[in-house]
């Protein structure tokens, strides 16, 4: 699609060029490209949010140009229609017959495990040989890196699966930016971060103007560079204005299995422990311990549905000492056993 001196992800996002058109972006026309041709590759349990946050970007792309800039199709793993986890149900013909497309995205949901057949690390793994860049979104990062393609790359997936994701895929440099472009890959960890993800390709390529009208056709207020870390939490707005709770944040996101004291963390952000706890309940509602026991017991709660994790081992990697104290705590939170959860 490009020449010889373009390769990978940077010759659809023209990352090189990215200052030079945020700086004309008035002046600049938006390249006479031919569309940039797009391959869908959706799974049964595909949270539908995900599917929409990467299409609906190209098609308002599309609208907001007066021209057709990106074109798509949709593929399943076998041809068969894929189901979303609204019920949606998507038809496409099967990737393993794909020959060649510009970009292909990769949206995954749950039961990764069920996906991750070897026929389809082969088809995956077959269109890198050709060069195909990927953009993989949700549970897609855990396909590429299954498939081998993301061993000595930087990658991202959903905050929840982050530890495990590190843990079972030793090669990736897993990071926990809301989304990461390494080489030919980009990964993104939801809806919301795989939004932010189509707005920088759109104004990569066509310029700053266009991804702005873009975002406000989805009343979408774009995540400010450098501050891509995914929160545990759907606080995004709060932690935008409020980077100390934002950093707070963080810092318990990253102890979840060996807790910090809260004055611990105020002393980190140069605050004291009344200030933090003031801002905690006026920002979040609630201050920072019952926040972070909050944090740690829906984590275990991840744990036990998705893993066979024992419940010591979950109650270890949730940062409680006792197996009987985070009995008591899950229950209390969620209202039943683990094992109950587990239908056991």
């Amino acid at each position: 699609m490009f020449g010889a001196e373009y390769a990978g992800l940077d010759a659809i996002l023209f990352t090189k060029y990215e200052s030079y058109l945020m700086k004309h972006e008035k002046t600049l026309p938006l390249p006479d490209h031919a569309p940039l041709n797009a391959a869908v590759l959706v799974f049964d349990d595909c949270n539908t949010l995900s599917f929409a946050a990467a299409v609906d970007p190209m098609r308002a792309a599309n609208r907001r140009a007066g021209r057709e800039l990106f074109r798509w199709q949709f593929r399943t793993a076998t041809g068969a229609p894929a189901h979303l986890t609204s019920g949606l149900r998507i038809e496409g013909g099967a990737i393993a017959d794909l020959d060649a497309c510009d970009l292909l995205f990769v949206i995954a949901g749950f039961r990764i495990e069920a996906h991750a057949t070897a026929r389809l690390s082969a088809s995956l793994r077959r269109l890198a040989a050709r060069g195909t860049p990927m953009a993989a979104i949700d549970g897609g990062p855990w396909l590429l890196a299954q498939a081998g393609l993301l061993d000595g790359h930087a990658a991202t997936t959903h905050w929840e699966d982050l530890e495990l994701f590190a843990t079972r895929f030793a090669r990736v440099d897993t990071r926990r930016d809301r989304f990461v472009i390494s080489g030919p890959f980009a990964t993104s960890g939801g809806a919301a971060p795989c939004i932010d993800m189509m707005l920088h390709l759109i104004r990569s390529r066509f310029g700053a103007d266009l991804a702005a009208r873009v975002g406000s056709a989805f009343l979408y207020d774009p995540v400010p560079e450098g501050t891509q870390w995914q929160s545990p939490m759907s606080t995004a707005r709060t932690t935008r204005r409020n980077p100390r709770i934002a950093r707070a944040l963080e810092l318990m996101g990253a102890h979840i299995d060996d807790p910090l004291p809260i004055a611990g963390i105020a002393r980190r952000l140069s605050l004291s422990p009344r200030t933090l706890e003031q801002r905690f309940k006026a920002h979040l509602g609630c201050g920072p311990a019952t926040y972070y026991r909050r944090l740690r017991l829906a984590e275990a709660y991840r744990l036990a549905t998705d893993t066979t994790m024992t419940v010591q081992d979950i109650a270890l990697a949730t940062g409680f000492a006792s197996q009987a104290a985070f009995a008591r705590a899950f229950r209390a939170a969620h209202g039943l056993s683990v094992r109950a959860l587990r239908g056991g």
